[in-house]
């Protein structure tokens, strides 16, 4: 049987009809834009965050995560020199001014595409996982699905316009998330200010980077007339990360302007609420036939929620599983999931699993628990 346990901040009554109150209103001259809470993904505002844009030097980052991806394997090390062909070297746009038939490090690729915008450091890099940029822009619409970006196709590894290139602002903000989550120790590339090769030094082109708006450390820009200027970037204040990306905006100094408001927006307005530590218990779930009447489920990592003070007054949590759960059960199985509902923000699920194992009753034991059951409906 389904069971539903739910913890409420307030009466039920203030959820069906205090959303309206509670949402914080906020506008922007962006074409689109998400702000997203690092740490559970929750959406704190967006706008068109599902249309298809071209996204210019920003899809960069999924280029990055490949490569990522390939030293963290090992089948390429930051000391590698890669050759530039002429493909590269004639690429226009910007570029980290790479010289055909010379062999760069793969570490000054890196840096030359995140810091510099390099499409030519790009390809190169292309070129070496891949063979070619057609096949490894193959590999980016393959990682893409497995990511679950659902608006993005690639057809080159730098972004220079194409009708069949795109992504979504609400893709960026979730290949941005998962670079910071699954590649912290690569990660320190985007908040470099400059990088020099070959004698010619070129500056960060994040505008807040530049700035020195309060905790920001990266990530990437975005420009070309088809896109118009586009930021990704993301901040860590008091332990707490942001995520935002903005798109189509006419201006480098608009792009600057609509992405330091949306992030102070998203700083000053939202708090973050502890709900669960991992392995907390966050319900007892009924066995059956088990050498224990119940077994805990926990969520194995820390449930939060980033939510407006409003907002925080109409928060409800409901623990969905099925019971009673039959007997074994290993520590760690999934048994059910954590639901979180706020006013103005996208439900999010969190999984629950086993928090101890419990094995079967022995034969009398279960035998008494059927009995029970029968006679009385117990177990």
């Amino acid at each position: 049987m389904m069971r539903v346990v739910a913890w409420a901040w307030a009466l039920w009554w203030s959820l069906a009809w205090g959303t309206a109150a509670a949402q914080v209103t906020f506008d922007t001259a962006a074409k689109a834009a998400i702000l997203m809470d690092f740490r559970s993904g929750q959406v704190l505002f967006a706008k068109n965050p599902d249309q298809p844009l071209p996204p210019a030097s920003m899809s960069k980052l999924m280029t990055a995560y490949l490569v990522f991806e390939r030293l963290r394997e090992g089948s390429l090390r930051l000391e590698d020199e890669l050759p530039v062909s002429e493909k590269a070297w004639r690429m226009g746009g910007s570029q980290m001014f790479l010289e055909v038939g010379e062999r760069v490090k793969v570490i000054d690729l890196l840096r030359g595409m995140i810091v510099q915008s390099g499409n030519d450091a790009a390809v190169v890099l292309a070129e070496a996982i891949a063979g070619s940029e057609e096949a490894f822009a193959e590999l980016m619409n393959r990682k893409a699905e497995s990511l679950g970006l659902t608006n993005s196709r690639f057809v080159n590894a730098h972004g220079l316009p194409d009708p069949g290139h795109y992504m979504s602002v609400r893709d960026l903000a979730i290949l941005a998330r998962r670079i910071i989550q699954d590649f912290p120790e690569y990660y320190r590339f985007y908040s470099e200010k400059s990088f020099t090769y070959n004698g010619i030094t070129q500056r960060n082109r994040n505008p807040l980077l530049r700035k020195d708006v309060p905790g920001v450390d990266g990530m990437k820009t975005g420009y070309t007339e088809e896109s118009g200027y586009g930021l990704v970037v993301s901040a860590e204040r008091d332990g707490r990360r942001l995520v935002l990306v903005v798109a189509g905006l006419e201006s480098d100094q608009q792009r600057a302007n609509e992405a330091e408001r949306l992030l102070e927006f998203g700083f000053r307005e939202f708090r973050e609420y502890r709900l669960f530590q991992p392995g907390a218990t966050v319900v007892e779930a009924e066995v059956w036939l088990g050498d224990s009447a119940t077994v805990p489920l926990v969520a194995q990592q820390l449930v939060a929620v980033t939510l407006t003070r409003q907002a925080r007054k109409s928060l409800v949590v409901k623990a969905h599983y099925e019971a009673p759960i039959p007997a074994p059960i290993a520590r760690g199985t999934p048994l059910g999931e954590l639901e979180i509902i706020a006013p103005g923000l996208e439900p999010f699920t969190v999984p629950l699993v086993a928090g101890a194992g419990v094995q079967r009753a022995g034969v009398v034991d279960r035998v008494g628990q059927v009995l029970g059951y029968l006679l009385w409906g117990e177990r």
